[in-house]
């Protein structure tokens, strides 16, 4: 039984600036023109990247596999569009590194011709497992940034025997409106995506959790959801980061998650708006992921909008559509500026988890002239984790990654919230998002340390093995030796 809860169950957060105005009223553009060419990552979701099934020279339509998924964690990649492969190698990644990673280039051929698709005519009429793998097989993940292949998480859900299922239409990231015009121009889609859901995990309870910021959105979920009695759509509070599942489910069911479980061990799942509209999408009409919708906004953009493009769009062509200013961009981010990633240059794909692209001017950001720390402890209060960042931050400063993993270094979400508040402007999450990498380093050097001594220890007692049992077969011979020896002495004294 759910029960809605009020703004004191809520754990720290932040009322930070929408800056959602100058897209949230504008309708979805689907008139993107076609790009020449398309830069499409192998590893665009949680899990091992996708294997290539194609060569360079093959002709693909719209929708065709390019790769597909490895083992149990991993999702396949499909065509977003018709052309020619021409190259499968590395070029820089969407990240702040834009280290190069693995990816096919696809130049289009103009026609955007879809393969023939593979649609049910009820998928109702599937079985939960025929669903779970159609979701898997179309490369659907999490469309809310975490990117967990989707597929899986039904599947869990099935095995888990879940009770209720939330739907995080709650999109707290400023600046971000691409769920919030999906929710009100496509929401018959989206819950027919959540009913399809329901029935891959056999259950019946699903919940729409929207800000109270999208009212339109509302709105239209609810009309949508009518028919259905077993889909609730409600209202949550507007703070950050009220998307973050733990703070959701807490809200809405009350549950907590318990530290090192996942949220379907308590009989909870969630999934993202977009990705019940991509599995509407894949159910209904055969279309694997091949396209996304995304914001493009910040002051150095001329028309901010919400622009269905296909995956593997250059930024530097959305820009282009979008009248960004190169001169007045200060900061590129992909993602929301709370927990997106600042990249190094325009000339990076979007992906799957692209939600929104933002070119921000030097006033649209925070300063970076660090002060003392006042004291203040606001950054205890704003933490959802209900962390202590500034005793972590100082362990960090001096290298004392042990201790400041004993205060709940692993449990940061990296959210932002205490960098945010922070009146002295310490760039706490940044300490965080360093120790978590140099911690996960340290613990993969050390696991390469002890399998390597492992190794030495198996390859040590082999040999030794090996030798003792050339020293008994040595002894054998000897013995072998001295008996027949022995036999042929008794034979010439016996003649």
């Amino acid at each position: 039984m759910l029960s809605f809860f009020s703004k004191q169950r809520i754990r720290g957060g932040v009322h930070a600036e929408e800056h959602k105005a100058a897209t949230a009223a504008l309708t979805i553009v689907t008139s993107f023109p076609l790009p020449k060419k398309l830069y499409i990552p192998l590893q665009q979701h949680v899990g091992k990247p996708a294997e290539p099934l194609i060569r360079v020279g093959d002709k693909v339509l719209k929708g065709q596999l390019l790769a597909y998924s490895q083992g149990m964690i991993s999702a396949p990649v499909h065509a977003p569009s018709s052309g020619i492969v021409i190259d499968v190698n590395d070029y820089p990644a969407p990240h702040p590194s834009a280290l190069p990673i693995r990816m096919i280039v696809l130049e289009t051929d103009g026609k955007d011709e879809w393969i023939e698709a593979q649609a049910v005519a009820d998928p109702f009429l599937l079985t939960p497992e025929d669903i779970s793998l159609r979701v898997g097989a179309a490369g659907i993940v999490g469309l809310g940034g975490a990117t967990f292949p989707t597929a899986v998480k039904l599947n869990m859900g099935r095995e888990n025997h879940i009770d209720t299922l939330i739907i995080n239409g709650s999109e707290c990231e400023p600046y971000l409106s691409c769920d919030d015009r999906l929710m009100q121009e496509r929401a018959g889609q989206i819950i027919d995506g959540v009913r399809l859901m329901l029935h891959g995990m056999d259950t019946e309870n699903a919940v729409v959790a929207i800000e109270d910021n999208k009212p339109q959105a509302f709105l239209s979920m609810q009309a949508a959801a009518l028919p259905y009695p077993l889909i609730k759509v409600i209202q949550i509070p507007t703070r950050y980061p009220m998307g973050w599942d733990r703070q959701l489910i807490r809200y809405v069911t009350g549950k907590e998650v318990p530290v090192g479980c996942r949220s379907s061990e308590i009989g909870v799942t969630i999934h993202n708006v977009g990705t019940a509209y991509a599995v509407h999408n894949a159910l209904r009409h055969g279309q694997p992921l091949v396209s996304r919708v995304i914001t493009v906004s910040g002051g150095a953009v001329a028309r901010p909008m919400n622009v269905e493009v296909p995956l593997g769009t250059l930024i530097s062509e959305l820009f282009s559509f979008c009248q960004v200013d190169s001169e007045l961009t200060a900061r590129i981010i992909m993602g929301g500026p709370m927990m997106g990633d600042a990249l190094p240059q325009t000339g990076l794909p979007t992906v799957k988890a692209t939600s929104g692209v933002l070119a921000l001017t030097q006033n649209e950001l925070k300063s970076d002239q660090e002060q003392p720390c006042i004291r203040c402890a606001s950054c205890v209060s704003v933490c959802p984790a209900g962390l202590r960042p500034l005793d972590m931050a100082n362990n960090i400063r001096i290298n004392q990654l042990d201790v400041a993993v004993d205060l709940g270094l692993k449990d940061c979400i990296s959210c932002g919230c205490c960098s945010y508040i922070c009146p002295s402007n310490i760039p706490l999450v940044q300490y965080f998002k360093y120790a978590s990498g140099e911690v996960a380093a340290r613990q993969q050097a050390q696991h390469k340390s002890e399998q390597t001594k492992r190794l030495i220890d198996a390859r040590n007692a082999r040999m030794e093995r090996i030798a003792q049992q050339q020293r008994e077969e040595e002894l054998a011979r000897i013995a072998a030796k001295a008996e027949r020896e022995r036999l042929k002495a008794e034979q010439e004294m016996a003649v």
